[in-house]
């Protein structure tokens, strides 16, 4: 096709146009942030992931010479943190922080959600991973997981255990267990998590899924123990307290989550990357690292794509799981 000069003018035009646009993007990811960037979170103050995020926070703050607001919306399953990130500007300057269960669960549970999290929000960065202790009263017979399902298999739902939510890590965990085991117990949701391993603690409920975050002050107190942990191996923190496996429990079984920064759906891709980089150092330094083996989580960075991709797999997992224990909060 032959090109007239006044095609030729206009294609360069176009050309300089998208120069010129990429190059604002870039500047502008280069000077952020210029003004405070606030991060909604839909976890209580106090709690473990909210206390990475000021603690990361803290770290934003100084590398960037602007403060990072972190503001509580707990609630309502955290809709009522993710509608307000979802309806603020799509610039950077609002985040909010989401746990999997947020990210790939709830929406497996209501037949209808207000968010979606692939088509609202843009993966930003992740913070951490962590693995959940079976927590049982510190008077309990149990010394294993074994002597758990022996006793759930002669209980059945006489048997009770406690979670921080339907559909919360806890629950789904649980779920995944009675699958495995061949058993079905009582599940018995609670609003606070203090409240949960009181109960644990008062011997309320059987026992509960708990991080050394969570659960960590009744175990410290003598009030509560561990019997094992629901991961691969076991925890540096924790050289005593051995696998699901090792216990009598389930081969390869495991009850973690995730936690991390997502943004409204549209934030220019430098500046998500500008975010995530900095995230990123702020993990790196030695004593975030070392506040983090105290809570046993695992400090854990992925890219935006690797977060969409994670993103896309948990939701695949978690909507087989919610379907075969037909859980839902409608």
């Amino acid at each position: 096709m032959r090109m007239t000069g006044s095609m030729f003018g206009a294609t360069i035009l176009r050309v300089a146009a998208a120069v010129l646009s990429c190059t604002a993007v870039f500047a502008t990811a280069q000077t952020f942030p210029t003004k405070p960037v606030r991060l909604i979170t839909p976890f209580p103050a106090g709690a473990g992931p909210e206390t990475v995020a000021r603690l990361v926070g803290d770290k934003l703050t100084k590398y960037w010479g602007q403060t990072f607001i972190v503001e509580n919306r707990p609630g309502a399953n955290g809709t009522i943190a993710m509608e307000a990130a979802k309806n603020s500007a799509a610039d950077g300057y609002t985040l909010v922080q989401m746990d999997d269960a947020h990210m790939s669960v709830l929406g497996h549970l209501y037949s209808k959600l207000s968010y979606s999290t692939v088509k609202d929000f843009e993966p930003v960065a992740s913070l951490f991973r962590t693995y959940f202790f079976v927590v049982v009263p510190a008077d309990s017979p149990w010394k294993t997981v074994g002597d758990i399902i022996v006793t759930a298999k002669a209980k059945g739902t006489g048997l009770s255990y406690g979670s921080w939510g339907i559909g919360s890590p806890g629950h789904i965990g649980m779920a995944v267990f009675e699958s495995l085991t061949g058993t079905q117990m009582n599940h018995v949701p609670f609003k606070d998590l203090a409240q949960l391993y009181q109960s644990v603690g008062n011997n309320d409920v059987g026992w509960a899924y708990g991080t050394a975050a969570s659960a960590g002050a009744m175990y410290r107190a003598k009030k509560v123990k561990f019997v094992a942990i629901a991961a691969p191996q076991r925890l540096p923190g924790y050289p005593d307290v051995p696998t699901v496996a090792e216990s009598g429990g389930p081969k390869d079984f495991e009850v973690t989550g995730w936690v991390g920064f997502l943004a409204p759906r549209g934030v220019p891709r430098a500046i998500v990357n500008r975010i995530n980089q900095d995230v990123a150092r702020a993990l790196a330094e030695p004593d975030v690292r070392e506040r983090f083996a105290t809570f046993t989580f695992v400090p854990t960075i992925l890219s935006p794509d690797d977060m969409a991709k994670q993103m896309a797999i948990d939701d695949r997992k978690y909507a087989e799981v919610v379907k075969r224990a037909k859980i839902s909060l409608d």
